[in-house]
């Protein structure tokens, strides 16, 4: 018995004079660990360091976790402009074939359907493209000014940009185009915020 309690004190330790004790594997296992969870026994690591309670990315001061109007002002002007040329594109692909059904498949017919698709096609991308200016540009103006970023912003600026758009029609053209632009704005808030409101629906029924 002896001998193996001197035979911890050998080794690398007592070969270089630290003098220190060993301690096998045996002897550390009853040790108890204040304040730690159990190591992962795959591990010497304490696997509480592992857990991810931290944003992955590190903001500016200031900065908002999500992009904001103004940033996503380019992104909405350009996805509009896209959309309609497709739209229009398409839209004059089907007049030009419909003006041109009498005439055989030749150059001037060919000429005739290209000609319409480049048109429609630039007077979708404009209209799109313009409402989606108007109403990104009352979307950071309504922002900036509340200083706050909800659903109310989208309604006032949508109503806002079919009152503008549709100014030149008079009183009636601007109601038109307020009513339209509230109840397309309304529509897609109510969209957005739809399982908010099922799970609060069901919260007040149980």
């Amino acid at each position: 018995m002896e001998g193996g309690s001197n035979s911890k004190g050998t080794g690398l330790g007592g070969l270089f004079g630290t003098g220190g004790v060993g301690y096998s594997n045996a002897d550390l296992a009853g040790v108890p660990l204040t304040g730690m969870s159990p190591l992962s026994p795959y591990l010497n690591l304490d696997p509480r360091y592992l857990v991810q309670d931290t944003d992955e990315f590190i903001l500016p001061t200031g900065a908002n976790k999500t992009r904001g109007r103004f940033e996503l002002a380019f992104f909405t002007i350009g996805g509009c402009c896209m959309t309609g040329a497709a739209f229009g594109a398409l839209n004059g692909l089907r007049l030009g074939l419909k003006e041109t059904h009498n005439m055989a498949w030749s150059k001037p017919r060919n000429v005739q359907i290209l000609n319409m698709v480049t048109r429609q096609g630039a007077l979708w991308a404009n209209t799109l493209g313009s409402l989606a200016l108007l109403y990104s540009a009352f979307g950071v103006i309504i922002e900036k000014t509340r200083g706050a970023e909800d659903d109310l912003n989208t309604i006032a600026a949508g109503t806002l940009t079919g009152m503008l758009y549709k100014s030149t029609g008079g009183v009636r053209g601007i109601a038109r185009g307020g009513i339209a632009g509230l109840t397309l704005t309304g529509l897609y808030a109510l969209y957005n915020n739809w399982e908010h409101m099922k799970d609060s629906i069901a919260g007040q029924s149980l």
